[in-house]
């Protein structure tokens, strides 16, 4: 992965310096007398890092701690960059919502550049605009701590220095440095205190064991124990999560390697991430939230039975998890209900039934005991964005809400942490039509055929298009 507009050549400064000189001596001479780090590029970087950074806003008060409801997370486009008026129509777009959207952005990478370059040295440009962009639309910011910048995990360190790979971003920090890690997590705390959540790392990126075919939880758990005490003695208020493992699954016919508690017509929960999550559940320092993620198909991109029915995974996990963790406010930092092409593309589905599916994964985390979902806005600088929350801000008629936007907003504001949910009266014929969440305010109904119904559902009958979305007030 490649930040968009990143100078991996920024070093050039330093040959430019030396054209016309013609002495590889006098080359030789300067770097000799150049310090360490600046050795590594440390161009365009700065000492203080912690040092606070513009003004900190206060967040929406939360109904529950540890949890901070239903949001989105930015990728590598958002909305902080592009035509003005787009951009100022995103941001008037989620202030205008009736209930603030919690909004996550990674440290490094996802949109963000390296914040660490050299030890000591720090490059906040990235993340200070993204967080400002939650700050101005109202929204609660939360910090994923990954990844982590190039000299932690054996690259070369400098500001121009930075492999932008896949390969390279989705490599851990070498044990060596979690202690470097750590601190770099309590920077971040000290220069945006409004952060009050901070999810460490994501997906055991790196953490896999190849010698035993298995994650390497006892590493992950040694570099989230280490970042939970930076940031509690940064401000023991602040609330840290993890592990945030993905809870990969297969198709019920292969039992091998499946975890016995942890299965459905869905199918099954790979062993390995059980056992993964539960060392750390066992050998964490501690937690405020815990935080999973995955989709509703298999591995091998099965929706079982079908797309409606497979979303029961969602909540057959949620449930084990809570049960788990002794009922912890249950965070999904990613959920997927549509699986993607070799480019993670979603484009076969109509934009209805996408609403649908997904609506429907959404009623299947709440009835989970979900406290907190984000959505992961697959956001494209293109005119078409199949799933995305709003068009493109690279155009100027860019930034207008789009269906997932809606249905996630509404879904924010009408069950947000601590709802209680009540059950909703369905006839008996439209039980297997339909997928309904209700608390004693709202009705949210799905039509989950791709044809016509009518429906009574809370006393009511009323008629839902093919895919059909309705909200009923009570």
């Amino acid at each position: 992965m490649r930040r968009h507009g990143w100078n991996s050549d920024a070093r050039r400064w330093r040959l430019a310096a030396l054209i016309g000189v013609g002495a590889a001596v006098l080359a030789l001479v300067l770097t000799m007398l150049t310090l360490p780090g600046e050795r590594g590029g440390t161009k365009g970087t700065t000492k203080d890092g912690d040092k606070v950074h513009g003004t900190p806003a206060d967040p929406p008060p939360a109904r529950v701690r540890g949890a901070v409801g239903w949001g989105f997370t930015h990728t590598q486009y958002s909305a902080d960059e592009g035509d003005d008026a787009a951009v100022a129509r995103v941001k008037k777009l989620l202030k205008d919502q009736p209930r603030p959207l919690p909004q996550i952005q990674h440290v490094m990478g996802w949109g963000a550049g390296n914040p660490e370059p050299v030890k000591g040295r720090y490059d906040f440009g990235d993340l200070d605009r993204r967080i400002d962009f939650v700050r101005a639309t109202g929204g609660t910011p939360v910090v994923t701590l990954c990844c982590a910048p190039d000299w932690m995990k054996g690259g070369k360190p400098g500001a121009g220095n930075t492999n932008w790979s896949q390969a390279s971003l989705e490599t851990a920090p070498k044990p060596e440095h979690f202690d470097d890690y750590a601190a770099l997590a309590a920077t971040v705390a000290k220069r945006y205190p409004d952060v009050r959540h901070f999810v460490v790392w994501n997906e055991f990126k790196g953490f896999w064991n190849g010698a035993e075919h298995r994650w390497d939880y006892e590493g992950y758990t040694r570099l989230y124990n280490l970042v939970y005490k930076a940031l509690k003695d940064v401000d023991p208020d602040i609330m840290v999560g993890g592990p945030y493992v993905g809870m990969t699954s297969v198709g019920p016919r292969q039992d091998d390697g499946v975890a016995e508690d942890l299965k459905g017509p869905w199918g099954g929960v790979d062993q390995r991430v059980v056992d993964a999550f539960d060392h750390w559940n066992e050998h964490k320092a501690g937690a405020d939230f815990v935080v999973v993620d995955g989709a509703s198909y298999t591995a091998d991109d099965e929706l079982l039975p079908d797309e409606f029915q497979a979303t029961e995974k969602l909540t057959d996990v949620s449930r084990w998890v809570r049960r788990r963790t002794g009922g912890l406010p249950l965070w999904w930092a990613e959920y997927y209900v549509e699986p993607g092409d070799d480019k993670d593309n979603r484009d076969d589905w109509s934009e209805a039934h996408r609403v649908a599916v997904h609506a429907t994964g959404l009623i299947a985390l709440a009835r989970g005991g979900t406290t907190s979902g984000f959505y992961w806005n697959p956001q494209k600088r293109g005119e078409q964005c199949a799933g995305c929350l709003w068009t493109s801000t690279e155009r100027a008629d860019g930034g207008r809400e789009l269906p997932i936007l809606d249905l996630v907003a509404r879904f924010a504001a009408a069950f947000p942490p601590g709802t209680r949910y009540e059950k909703v009266a369905v006839a008996a014929d439209d039980e297997p039509n339909v997928r309904v969440l209700a608390d004693d305010d709202t009705v949210l109904v799905v039509n989950v055929l791709d044809r016509p119904i009518s429906a009574k559902v809370d006393g009511r009958r009323f008629d839902l298009p093919g895919y059909g979305v309705k909200w009923l007030e009570r």
